[in-house]
């Protein structure tokens, strides 16, 4: 899991922005699709759940385009799109889709949008390993948990469970990964004001690690990278995998995205290369950093609303 030990590592330096891509090791300088060698710059920001895969696939693609600069910023879904909806940005990653505000703020600065859909991933609990009494809960009891300060302890939730305090360990507000959770578990109620949020996925997982009577929730990819210090429950009975997020059976499972302008997929010749690199390598990627690539009929269809914006 190369690419998730060096996104991690880059992720606790700065949540602003990461150049991905800004060398390279082909000294012919090929275009990812075999054309003329380009140059320029392609500007994203936003989820820190969807950052390894493009962290990934900006790597590889200065492999290709040794002199196109890729910058990858990780400020979160919602801070991704403020910048993008103002045109700041090429694309903007997301794992969830655009708000209504956001899109209406978009159109009032002129900003036309396609979201590509870039692989399948499953929210995850996940516990400390000295939890030894907890192996499934329910969306109810994830509910309860979150949302009623009441609940102090795991016996709180199930009288059979230890009188052992509850941490609570959530990504912050303007993650698209808060946002899901927010409305799949919470629905939409206020989480609990004791609740630690951040971010940066990497403080959660120290948190949960570090805690016995922790609880926590993000990706699954980051789940599968920590899973020596950590334990994923089951939800409803059904346990984060590669099998159960790819058929939707895991039921916090959901699509993951990036938004492209459409301005700068027809204008600028390095965008749209990159976008079509990253639609023809996200499935593989983003198996290799813990996600679940999704069917080739998806890609498929992307690449086609990227033809017809690009004008090829």
């Amino acid at each position: 899991m190369s690419w998730m030990k060096k996104s991690a590592l880059l992720a606790s330096i700065t949540s602003v922005a990461l150049v991905g891509a800004a060398c390279g090791n082909n000294e012919e300088g090929g275009a990812a699709d075999g054309g003329d060698a380009l140059s320029g710059k392609v500007v994203m920001d936003g989820s820190s759940t969807v950052f390894p895969i493009m962290e990934a696939v900006a790597e590889e693609y200065s492999a290709e385009q040794s002199e196109v600069e890729v910058t990858v910023g990780v400020s979160g879904t919602g801070g991704g799109f403020k910048r993008f909806v103002t045109g700041e940005t090429d694309f903007s990653n997301a794992s969830r889709e655009i708000k209504e505000e956001e899109a209406a703020e978009a159109e009032k600065n002129g900003v036309e949008f396609t979201q590509l859909s870039v692989a399948l991933d499953g929210l995850s609990l996940v516990v400390n390993p000295a939890n030894d009494w907890a192996q499934d809960i329910t969306i109810e009891e994830l509910n309860k948990m979150w949302t009623d300060t009441s609940i102090k302890t795991w016996k709180d939730v199930r009288s059979d469970w230890p009188d052992e305090e509850i941490s609570f360990f959530s990504p912050g507000k303007d993650s698209g990964t808060f946002d899901f959770f927010n409305e799949a578990v919470l629905d939409d109620t206020d989480i609990r004001e004791d609740a630690q949020l951040s971010e940066d996925d990497n403080v959660l997982v120290t948190g949960v690690a570090g805690t016995e009577g922790a609880i926590g929730f993000f990706g699954f990819a980051y789940y599968i990278e920590n899973q020596d210090t950590l334990r994923a429950l089951k939800v409803e009975g059904v346990e984060p995998n590669l099998e159960t997020i790819n058929d939707l059976s895991y039921p916090l499972s959901r699509e993951i995205y990036t938004y492209v302008n459409n301005a700068s997929l027809k204008d600028k010749e390095q965008v749209a290369d990159f976008a079509r690199f990253m639609n023809e390598n996200a499935a593989a990627l983003s198996e290799e950093v813990g996600y679940v690539g999704m069917e080739q009929a998806r890609y498929d269809e992307n690449m086609k609303m990227i033809d017809e914006i690009a004008g090829e």
